[in-house]
């Protein structure tokens, strides 16, 4: 019930946040449901009647007299499609077009004033979030997978997330407890107090604004560089970013003149293991170990970087 709460807290405050409430629409003649009507006109040379009902949701009758008050204000022109005369299509006229460029630039603006008053942080955080509610509660958007990602540098924070996340997905997929997550938090720390940064890097794959992977090169000695933590979120997986991760790792151990550059991964981990093949990496050692109490298989990979494979 507490969750129900918040839901309904939320709706309040967002309900008043966007101005539902108000008279009129960012300070035009235009109801909320109006202005939604023009900007789906406005994005589309011709809709028909029909389509733009249910895409809005709105009642016929109701759809039909904001049309009728839009074509009395010469902002929409309306006509029988040439393809099958029983339907009705809808376009805006040239005032109507001025109408919804108005709207626009207007919508903008007061986006632009919200996201002023937030740190950059801040925006990132709540675009994020704004993506992560229309994921979860738009039926069609729950089953789509993102289509882009962006691999990055570092942000304050990313290996904070870096050490949370391998401590949160291992445990849930693996069982492995809090040993393995103190494991990483000693990579990460190593990284960051004897980084060079000539020699060493960090990137993560972002999706949607929020961090979705991760991978480390280091210094293993003078020739050899180690790729480590290279880590994929589950609602990021199959798009590529696991090898795209490695092929950056890659790029940039050859830029900082290693001549071989080797990882330590173990055989349960076969979607990682797939992707070090794909790269060129070949086992070389293996040794029973255990984690968190279960036997596992430790591995050693590496290739030689001279090899463009």
């Amino acid at each position: 019930m507490n969750m129900v709460a918040d839901v309904r807290a939320f709706n309040r405050f967002y309900t008043e946040m966007i101005g539902v409430l108000q008279a009129g629409m960012l300070d035009t003649p235009y109801s909320l449901t109006e202005a939604r009507v023009l900007f789906e006109l406005g994005t589309r040379e011709v809709s028909e009647v029909a389509v733009l009902r249910e895409l809005l949701g709105l009642d016929p009758g109701y759809l039909s007299r904001i049309l009728a008050k839009f074509e009395a204000d010469g902002l929409v022109a309306r006509e029988r499609s040439a393809e099958d005369g029983r339907r009705q299509v809808v376009r805006l006229t040239g005032t109507g077009r001025e109408a919804y460029g108005m709207l626009d630039q207007r919508s903008n603006a007061e986006a632009e004033a919200m996201l002023g008053s937030l740190t950059e942080e801040e925006r990132h955080r709540l675009v994020a979030g704004m993506s992560t509610i229309r994921r979860l509660l738009d039926s069609e958007e729950r089953g789509k997978r993102p289509k882009s990602y962006v691999i990055r540098p570092p942000r304050p924070g990313d290996l904070g997330w870096v050490v949370h996340r391998h401590g949160v997905i291992y445990a849930e997929e693996y069982g492995w407890g809090a040993g393995f997550e103190a494991l990483v938090a000693r990579i990460v720390a190593d990284y960051v107090d004897g980084h060079d940064a000539q020699r060493e890097a960090v990137w993560i794959a972002e999706v949607d604004g929020e961090p979705a992977g991760c991978v480390f090169c280091v210094r293993k000695d003078e020739t050899t560089a180690q790729l480590r933590l290279l880590l994929v979120e589950p609602s990021a997986r199959g798009m590529g970013i696991g090898g795209r991760l490695v092929e950056e790792c890659l790029r940039f151990a050859r830029q900082a003149g290693y001549r071989t550059i080797m990882l330590w991964t173990r055989d349960i981990l076969v979607s990682a293991r797939r992707i070090y093949q794909e790269a060129g990496f070949e086992l070389v050692e293996e040794r029973e170990g255990q984690e968190s109490g279960r036997p596992v298989t430790d591995q050693i990979w590496a290739r030689n970087l001279g090899d463009t494979r």
